[in-house]
């Protein structure tokens, strides 16, 4: 039994991991503010054996963040206009990352896809 649950959580990890270098890449964004209006641009997503950046530019704003890779959901957590934000996304089985975000101090969400490119 102990060495089927070992290489259970072996191929739990490589699962993991394949997902993490799948998600790394460019992408395009298109998204939805807090007050409903649209906005597009353009995010990478970085991954190093010691942490995952994301970079994104939206007009003429840019922001950047650290971020996590799951199973099915990828999380980043960034700084825009001196606040906290938090995006969470689920992956996609196309790679499409689908998530909503939010900033600190402010009410509500938005939204925003990830089409890797």
């Amino acid at each position: 039994m102990r060495i089927c649950l070992a290489c259970f959580a072996a191929v739990l990890i490589t699962a993991s991991a394949a997902s993490a270098q799948m998600i790394g890449g460019s992408y395009t964004v298109e998204g939805a503010n807090m007050n409903g209006s649209p906005y597009a641009g353009t995010a990478e997503i970085a991954l190093t054996a010691e942490n995952c950046e994301i970079f994104w530019t939206t007009g003429t704003t840019t922001s950047s963040g650290i971020c996590m890779v799951g199973e099915n959901v990828f999380v980043a957590g960034y700084e825009l206009g001196g606040k906290v934000g938090l995006v969470i996304y689920r992956v996609l089985p196309d790679g499409v990352l689908d998530g909503s975000w939010t900033i600190a101090g402010q009410p509500g969400a938005g939204y925003e896809v990830l089409v890797p490119r």
